[in-house]
C-alpha cells in the first residue's frame, strides 16, 4: 500500500511540474523566475520537513502523511485557478508544506525493514515514485491539450483518491522492536550538520545534497533545453520524461538490490554519482537524439544508484526513536540544495549558455568524491552524530 501510494502521489505531482516553465512564461516570467518557481517547494521544506519528522516521531507516520498528500491536492486546486505569477507561486508554498514528509515516508520504510535490506526497500519506494515520474508527464501533457487548467484539476482529483486510500488502507507503521533509542534532539539538529561537518551524519547529509543539487539544477532547465534545442512544447516534453521515468524504474526495480548485494551501499553511492555526472556532461553538448538518450538514460541510473544507498546509509546512524528527525533534517539540507540550484540554474541558462547548468552540474555531481564522505556501514542506530 505504501509503494500504491507513493506511485499516486508522484504521478498527480508530475503531471504539473514538467509543465510549471511553460506556465510562468506564459506569463511572463523567464528562465530566472522559473528557476525560483522550481526553488519555491524545496526553499519552504527547509523549513517544513524537520517540523514534520519530529512530529512523526512522536504522532506516528500515518497522520503526517495524510496531512502531506492532502496539502498536495490543495496546491494543485490552486495551481489549476493561477492566472499570475504571484498566484503560482502560492501554489508551490503549499506544494512545499506537504513535500516536507518525504523524509517521513522513507521513515516508515525504515521502520518496518532489516538493516541490510533498507537501500533495496527504499529503491523499490524510488522505483514506484520513478513510475509516477514516467506517467505523470504524459499524462499531463494530455491535459494540457484539454486546457491548461485540466493538468491542475487532474492532479487534485488523483491527489483525493490517494488520500482516501492511504487513509483506509494504510497501516500504521511501528518501530522494529529491539533498536537503539538516542537522546531526544540529538541527531535531528539541522545546524549540527554546519557545526561538525566531519561527522559522519554530516558527510553523508553533504553527499546527499550536492548530488542532488546536481540534479535538481539540470532537471529544473531540462524543458527549456529541449523547447530550445530540440524544439519540444507542453504538449511534446512530457514523452522525455517518460523515457528518463522507465530507466529510473527499470534501475531501482531490478538492478539496485543486485548491486547494493554486490558492491555495497558505500561503494554503488560513488559509482552513482559518476554516472549522474556522466549524463549532465553529455546533455551540456548533445545535438543530436542518440547524444540526447544516453544523457537522459544515465541521469536516472546515477540518482538511482546514489539517494537510496546514503539514505540507508544515513539511518543506520539514527536512533529508532529518531528516525523521522534525521531524514527529515536530510530532507531540510537537500531542501536548500533544491532551493537553490534551480535558481542557479535558471540564471546560468538565461545569462550563460544553455548547456552551462549541465556541464556545471557535471562538476558538482562529482564533488562528494573528494570530501571523504562516510564509505562503512555503521551500526544500526548506535552512533548517531559520533
Amino acid at each position: 500500500m505504501l509503494l500504491f501510494t507513493a506511485f499516486l502521489d508522484s504521478v498527480a505531482l508530475l503531471m504539473i511540474v514538467p509543465l510549471l516553465p511553460f506556465h510562468a512564461t506564459g506569463l511572463g516570467g523567464g528562465g530566472a523566475v522559473v528557476g525560483l518557481l522550481m526553488a519555491t517547494v524545496p526553499l519552504v521544506q527547509l523549513v517544513s520537513a524537520p517540523l514534520w519528522g519530529r512530529l512523526s516521531d512522536r504522532v506516528g507516520r500515518k497522520p503526517v502523511l495524510l496531512i502531506g498528500m492532502g496539502a498536495a491536492v490543495v496546491a494543485s486546486v490552486l495551481l489549476a485557478l493561477a492566472d499570475s505569477l504571484p498566484a503560482l507561486f502560492v501554489s508551490r508554498v503549499v506544494q512545499g508544506v506537504g513535500g516536507g514528509t518525504v523524509g517521513v515516508l522513507q521513515a516508515y520504510v525504515v521502520d518496518v525493514t532489516r538493516p541490510e535490506a533498507r537501500a533495496h526497500a527504499l529503491g523499490r519506494v524510488s522505483a514506484a515514485t520513478s513510475l509516477g515520474v514516467m506517467l505523470g508527464p504524459a499524462l499531463g501533457a494530455l491535459g494540457a491539450s484539454v486546457g491548461p487548467s485540466a493538468p491542475g484539476y487532474f492532479a487534485a482529483a488523483l491527489g483525493a483518491c490517494n488520500v482516501l486510500l492511504a487513509a483506509w488502507l494504510l497501516p500504521e507503521a511501528a518501530s522494529r522492536a529491539g533498536e537503539a533509542h538516542g537522546s531526544p534532539g540529538r541527531n535531528g539538529d539541522v545546524l549540527r550538520v554546519l557545526l561538525h561537518p566531519r561527522e559522519p551524519v554530516a558527510r553523508l547529509v553533504w553527499t546527499y545534497v550536492l548530488a542532488m543539487g546536481a540534479f535538481q539544477g539540470g532537471t529544473a532547465v531540462l524543458s527549456l533545453l529541449l523547447a530550445e534545442r530540440f524544439g519540444l512544447t507542453a504538449r511534446t516534453v512530457g514523452w522525455v520524461y517518460l523515457f528518463t521515468g522507465a530507466v529510473a524504474v527499470v534501475a531501482r526495480a531490478l538492478l539496485l538490490g543486485r548491486a547494493v548485494t554486490r558492491w555495497g551501499e558505500a561503494r554503488l553511492w560513488r559509482g552513482g554519482v559518476v554516472l549522474l555526472s556522466g549524463g549532465l556532461a553529455l546533455l551540456a553538448f548533445a545535438e543530436g537524439p542518440w547524444g540526447l538518450a544516453v544523457a537522459l538514460a544515465l541521469m536516472p541510473l546515477g540518482t538511482a544508484f546514489t539517494f537510496p544507498c546514503v539514505t540507508a546509509l544515513l539511518s543506520r546512524h539514527a536512533a529508532a526513536t529518531e528516525r523521522g528527525r534525521v531524514l527529515g533534517m536530510q530532507h531540510a539540507w537537500g531542501g536548500l540544495s533544491r532551493a537553490l540550484a534551480p535558481m542557479g540554474a535558471g540564471w546560468a541558462f538565461e545569462h550563460l549558455t544553455p548547456g552551462a547548468p549541465f556541464w556545471l552540474g557535471a562538476v558538482l555531481a562529482l564533488t562528494p568524491l573528494l570530501l571523504g564522505a562516510v564509505g562503512r556501514d555503521a551500526p544500526d542506530g548506535s552512533r548517531g552524530f559520533s
